[in-house]
């Protein structure tokens, strides 16, 4: 699979790039690419939540 280049501006360079069909030329998995995509997400999050503990709960004795 032969694929154009294109520079920074969007205009078509004189080169080409070769790509391995066996791997850009497959159809995509969409429920392997909604997991991917919500693991990189939960992955992103600072986690910095907290919960009260028995001392810190207002009116605790």
């Amino acid at each position: 699979m032969e694929l154009a280049v294109y520079n920074t501006k969007g205009e078509k360079t004189a080169k080409t790039v070769t790509l391995s069909e066996s791997i850009y030329n497959i159809e995509p998995n969409d429920h392997a690419i909604y997991l991917d995509t919500k693991q990189y997400l939960a992955n992103q999050r600072q986690g910095t939540h907290s919960s009260k503990e028995k001392s810190t709960v207002s009116g605790s004795t």
